[in-house]
């Protein structure tokens, strides 16, 4: 297929590589029919995430099987969220499709996402209506998805990953988007356009080790909390009203049973706990707010969000 600049391109992929050798050829086998079935130009953009495998050279060689494949490499890793946009910014297509490598988000659903596109949604979300993951992947996702919804100014579908489908509107608006500690989720849903979702059961990985392990999986929470709710902050300032208030409280009980009969001085213990509650609460809160102070700096420093090794097969500069 000639997916030359002259030709307008209908739909663009952008799939985040991060040490996939083991799954690019079997993606490609199974992604390759569905795109040519749909009779739309189209092209895929391989990220490639600072692999440490072989994930290049097979991507090289898929291009040379294909040239509507396309590949951005980084200098180094830069993270999930970060490939995503770097592949979004480079995408030409009329609309866009956010897939992972690893097959647990099925190509076969790439129809059923367009079908709703062409009904007029500009945000159409892939929900998992089951996941075989661990138990504690499954519990921790199903707490942390409506965790957010509660505590922060927006609401993201529930159940739903990165992959999706994306009007170029909806591209177009999210390229203008530059901070560093993104939550891609949560800014789809800021965008405010229309959404909707197609419902798909979510296999385990085809091959390979997940990517996203615990300590990972904790900075991804965190950052989609920071972005997008003060909440942290305005606890802050509740916990400190308590305190105040069970302090003073304290206060009046210490005079009243100093006057009791039979008062004896005593309390260590219950002195040592109060005052160990109360700095852990002091610290706790400044762990808070150094989250916070963190990301004003990281903006602050405007470093670019990613550096481009090489690029193959595209020919735009952003």
């Amino acid at each position: 297929m000639d997916n030359s600049l002259s030709k307008k391109i209908d739909l663009s992929l952008v799939i985040p590589v991060y040490n996939e050798e083991a799954v690019l050829w079997e993606l490609y086998k199974r992604l390759n029919p569905i795109l040519e079935s749909l009779k739309l130009n189209y092209e895929v953009i391989f990220v490639n995430d600072g692999s440490g495998d072989g994930s290049q050279k097979i991507i090289e060689q898929i291009n040379k099987k294909n040239l509507s494949y396309k590949c951005l490499a980084f200098s180094r890793n830069f993270g999930h969220q970060i490939a995503i946009s770097a592949g979004l910014d480079f995408t030409q297509g009329s609309a866009a499709i956010i897939m992972d490598a690893d097959l647990q988000d099925p190509p076969e659903l790439i129809p059923e996402l367009l079908k709703k596109w062409k009904e007029g949604y500009e945000v159409i979300c892939a929900k998992r209506e089951s996941r075989k993951d661990g138990s504690f992947k499954k519990l921790t996702a199903h707490a942390f998805y409506r965790l957010f919804n509660k505590i922060s100014d927006i609401s993201i579908p529930l159940d739903t990953g990165d992959f999706r489908l994306l009007d170029e509107k909806v591209v177009i608006t999210l390229r203008s988007f530059r901070e560093k500690n993104r939550f891609l989720r949560g800014l789809f849903s800021w965008t405010g356009y229309r959404h909707t979702y197609v419902t798909f059961r979510r296999d385990e990985r085809y091959a390979g080790k997940t990517h996203y392990p615990v300590i990972k999986m904790i900075k991804f929470a965190l950052d989609g909390l920071f972005s997008f709710s003060a909440l942290p902050l305005r606890l802050a300032t509740w916990l400190g009203i308590i305190c105040s208030f069970a302090g003073f409280v304290g206060i009046i009980w210490v005079v009243i049973i100093r006057f009791l009969p039979n008062y004896t001085s005593s309390g260590w213990a219950t002195l040592m706990t109060t005052v160990l509650f109360l700095g852990g609460i002091q610290l706790f809160i400044m762990g808070m707010i150094g989250e916070y102070l963190s990301r004003i700096y990281t903006e602050v420093q405007n470093r670019p969000l990613y550096i481009i090794r090489d690029k193959i097969g595209i020919n735009l500069t952003k």
